[in-house]
């Protein structure tokens, strides 16, 4: 006798809430559609569901967003790098604390080498048919940045082959939540045959119609909620076996109708995150302008703070992660987060003189202010000009200086900067440089508030 079950999956909705009500809406609809069918539906989430640079994520640190999938009826979840390295620890402890679905993770561990309570490295499912659904899954290996938040991660695939050698013996069919990206997906195809379907995420990207590999179906649905993925497989439930596996995906905003009060619903989302934040900061008495391709205010500031904050010797960052400026009156935190909602943290980098000036001399290269960025924690619209903090730059004589002294290239300088340039190969000097601190969880936005309180900026009387 043969029966189709069916899997749905998002991935890296990164807290697009804009395309939410019609994503839960399908989800719910479908799950009662393929019920009344008789038929067994499971829907997933693969990861990066939170993002901090909304209001709402930010001002509930993620459990909003779980609220959500709890709502939608999701039956289990991976975390991406989001939920565990843009929330401090004690935030990820309890950012499933009212979860209804369990959190499928192989290779995160506290310090003391134990699992942590919420969390469990496979799960099994028992359908009516008779057969066995077992889940594993696994985040993206960035091992310094748990550690340094209290965490310890283990390598992935190596974490998630030995959950699917242990439970392909209990399961009828294996299904990996995979928060690591295509090439690591195509990695569990070619080593793991036990695999039957791997859910991607993480590089965002998007299988129209699966990619098949060594028998294991490969799927994945883009980013921002854009999609939303369906696997299909087909068995049979007499002997048991997988007879053909399908997959496909729906366009969000073509495909999936839209919920009445569909943008009621969205802008309370925001309005929601904005009352959250609402706790006033500080008072101004003149406004902080902030331009990208102009001399302003507010970036220097902030290039300042970072200095300052990371101990550092000179400081750059990129005009263009400030998104506006602050008004004169009261900032709240909702006002600071608006100007800086990106999940980038401070990094201190220590450099040769020679590398220093290296970095700098590429600074003013005329392709920077423009260019379009995306990713590594950017959630603006373009770099830029290049702001510095007691470092200067003179093409015409090729004169770089530290303080008002010229650079010696065998010197080391330490050099306060955004850890999106010790991840990007913007500036391979930074991105080769061996001696690296993050801050963290620390986000610019952080610092910028601790710039208006404690440096020279006053509450009005």
């Amino acid at each position: 006798m043969k029966e189709t079950i069916h899997i749905y999956h998002t991935n890296d909705l990164h807290s697009h809430f804009e395309n939410w009500p019609r994503i839960r809406r399908f989800l719910q609809e479908r799950r009662k559609w393929h019920e009344e069918a008789g038929e067994s539906v499971f829907i997933f989430d693969i990861g990066d569901h939170v993002d901090r640079s909304h209001p709402m994520t930010e001002g509930s640190l993620g459990k909003r967003n779980v609220e959500l999938l709890n709502e939608a009826g999701y039956d289990a979840v991976t975390i991406g790098n989001n939920e565990g390295i843009t929330l401090p620890k004690e935030g990820l402890e309890i950012l499933y604390e009212e979860a209804e679905f369990p959190i499928v993770l192989a290779n995160l561990y506290e310090e003391d080498g134990k699992r942590p309570e919420w969390a469990q490295p496979f799960c099994l499912v028992h359908l009516p048919n008779g057969m066995t659904m077992g889940l594993t899954g696994a985040t993206a290996f960035f091992s310094g940045a748990y550690e340094q938040l209290g965490w310890t991660l283990s390598e992935p695939l190596a974490a998630l082959k030995e959950q699917v050698d242990q439970i392909s013996g209990k399961a009828d069919i294996v299904v990996v939540l995979s928060h690591l990206g295509i090439y690591e997906d195509e990695k569990i195809a070619h080593t793991m045959p036990k695999a039957d379907v791997v859910l991607g995420a993480h590089t965002h990207h998007l299988l129209h119609e699966g990619k098949e590999i060594n028998q294991t179906l490969l799927a994945a649905a883009g980013r921002f909620g854009y999609y939303v993925g369906h696997v299909m497989i087909e068995v049979d439930t007499e002997t048991k076996q997988i007879l053909r596996k399908k997959a496909c995906v729906y366009n969000t905003m073509e495909a999936l109708p839209a919920p009445a009060n569909e943008h009621k619903e969205i802008e309370g989302y925001a309005e929601e995150g904005k009352k959250a934040l609402a706790q006033p900061v500080i008072s101004l008495s003149v406004p902080l302008a902030s331009d990208w391709f102009a001399p302003s205010e507010l970036p220097q500031l902030l290039c300042e703070a970072l200095r300052e904050w990371c101990g550092a010797d000179g400081a750059l960052l990129n005009a263009g992660v400030c998104l506006g400026g602050l008004e004169a009156g009261t900032v709240t935190k909702y006002d600071i987060h608006r100007m800086l909602p990106h999940p980038i943290n401070p990094c201190l980098i220590e450099l040769s003189g020679a590398e220093l000036k290296e970095v700098l001399k590429q600074t003013t290269d005329d392709k920077w202010p423009h260019m379009t960025i995306k990713g590594l924690g950017f959630r603006g619209k373009v770099m830029g000009r290049f702001i510095y903090d007691r470092l200067s730059v003179d093409m015409e004589q090729y004169r770089f200086k530290v303080n008002g002294v010229d650079i010696v290239n065998d010197h080391q300088y330490k050099l306060a900067t955004l850890d999106m340039f010790a991840y990007g190969r913007f500036f391979p000097p930074l991105y080769r440089a061996p001696q690296k601190k993050h801050f963290m969880p620390e986000f610019l936005r952080d610092v910028m508030e601790w710039k208006l309180l404690h440096h020279g900026f006053h509450l009005k009387k």
